[in-house]
């Protein structure tokens, strides 16, 4: 670089705002960390989840095991979840399956409920009562592709989200892929499988919905370059309910003026003026969209961005690494940024790293959600153990879960990561997936 971080900070009209600290920036950071959240994990005698003391779980579905709506198996490779009231206590859970075409365990292809047949990923959801108990779990969206993260929607869907952009003629599919589709977890038949083509075709990852405004907001999970973009999309229809995003609007894309890649930023609480470029060409018929011409002043790049979600007046999302040796600007663990649309300013407010000091618990946060303590819960993916992480108001980090199925065990699977954590309406339950092998947690305990 031809500035320094500092000066590039100062360049781009920078405030610092004293929001959550860095994490993990230090040894001594990591020894707080230790004594914050609900104390030690403690080994689980059946292999499967560390928790802390007074916390228990219970297994509500396994890949490979029946689905009770007689389709076939439970489909593997566990993603994006989220939770919704069914009333009197009862839940629904919809879960994302990012299967590819070498997916052992594939959607069933229900009809109706199926884009492509060639496609083996989509959505399942759980019905659970009052007690927690199963009582359903069944299809909601079929033959779609590497479907990872998403969002919910201000009047209770599911916006699954296709980390692709794998066009028809590929890998045999018989239709383009890359797209945003809407399930509704009471009612899957209402929705189908219909893509949301405005919102753009390249590698979804999550969404986040402004209850206020009705915004949508988008990550891409681009791990080379050229790196994804953070987008924003404009309804034509802003919270006008279930099917109403297919009446199409505009796709836009953040720019930070004089700050073309996110990873170059380690000041925690650093924030930037926001501009919006038009996509000038959302479906992405010739060119990939980030690799399209947004003019001069180009537009704002960061590497393998992933959760995504509204919390207060403030979109938030992730930027779970980034690697010089990628062509990033910087490295860093993972990045947790925050946007206000009313200032139209971005913030810093969480990095774990850096990522050459690898003594450090927790790397690349994936999925995100808030947490009891008005904190965030993260999922890690990266090597080793991977764990759940709580991170307090203050920026202090605290272990909530590890998958045991994964620590010390011979042929350990290779994505072992955690995924879709949410929680209950009322709090109560912490739901949360291990990836592979695929498995959906209900976690109860003394949450704060």
């Amino acid at each position: 670089m031809s500035v320094s971080r500092r000066s590039l900070l100062a360049a781009g009209g920078v405030a610092f705002s004293g929001a959550l600290g860095a994490l993990f920036t230090g040894r001594a950071g990591a020894a707080r960390a230790a004594r914050q959240g609900y104390g030690p994990l403690l080994p689980d005698p059946r292999g499967l989840l560390d928790l802390p003391r007074g916390f228990s779980y219970r297994v509500l579905s396994r890949a490979g095991d029946p689905l009770r709506s007689g389709e076939g198996p439970v489909p593997g490779n566990f993603d994006g979840m989220a939770a919704f009231g069914a009333g009197g206590g009862r839940v629904r859970l919809v879960r994302n399956h990012e299967n590819r075409t070498t997916a052992a365990l594939r959607v069933p292809a229900v009809p109706g409920l199926t884009y492509d047949p060639a496609a083996l990923g989509g959505c399942t959801v759980l019905d659970l009562d009052a007690a927690g108990r199963v009582t359903g779990e069944r299809v909601a969206l079929a033959g779609t592709a590497v479907n990872c993260a998403g969002g919910p929607t201000p009047w209770n869907t599911w916006l699954s989200c296709e980390e692709t952009e794998d066009r028809a003629g590929t890998a045999g599919y018989t239709a383009d892929h890359g797209y945003v589709f809407e399930v509704d977890p009471a009612a899957p038949g209402r929705t189908g499988a219909v893509p949301l083509t405005a919102m753009g075709r390249f590698a979804h990852e999550a969404v986040a919905v402004d209850p206020h405004r009705g915004v949508v907001y988008e990550t891409e999970d681009a791990f080379v370059e050229p790196f994804g973009l953070f987008y924003r999309f404009l309804p034509a229809r802003p919270l006008a309910g279930t099917g109403s995003l297919r009446a199409g609007g505009a796709l836009e894309a953040l720019r930070v003026p004089g700050l073309a890649d996110l990873a170059v930023v380690d000041e925690p609480g650093a924030e930037f003026p926001v501009e919006w470029v038009p996509v000038p060409d959302p479906a992405a018929a010739v060119t990939p969209v980030r690799l399209q011409d947004f003019g001069r002043r180009g537009i704002t790049h960061a590497q393998k961005l992933e959760g995504c979600y509204w919390g207060g007046s403030r979109v938030h999302f992730v930027s779970s690494y980034a690697r010089t040796r990628e062509g990033a600007g910087a490295d860093h663990h993972g990045q947790v940024w925050s946007y206000d649309p009313v200032r139209r300013r971005l913030r810093l407010d969480v990095l774990f790293g850096p990522a050459a000091d690898t003594g450090l618990p927790g790397e690349s946060p994936d999925n995100i959600c808030p947490a009891p303590d008005g904190g965030l819960m993260v999922c890690e993916d990266g090597g080793g153990a991977q764990y759940v992480f709580g991170v307090t108001v203050d920026g202090e980090v605290y272990p909530v879960a590890r998958n045991a199925q994964d620590v010390g065990r011979p042929g350990a699977p290779e994505w072992g990561e955690f995924a879709g954590v949410a929680f209950s309406p009322d709090g109560g339950t912490m739901y949360v997936n291990a990836y592979t092998p695929g498995t959906t947690f209900a976690v109860t305990g003394p949450w704060h």
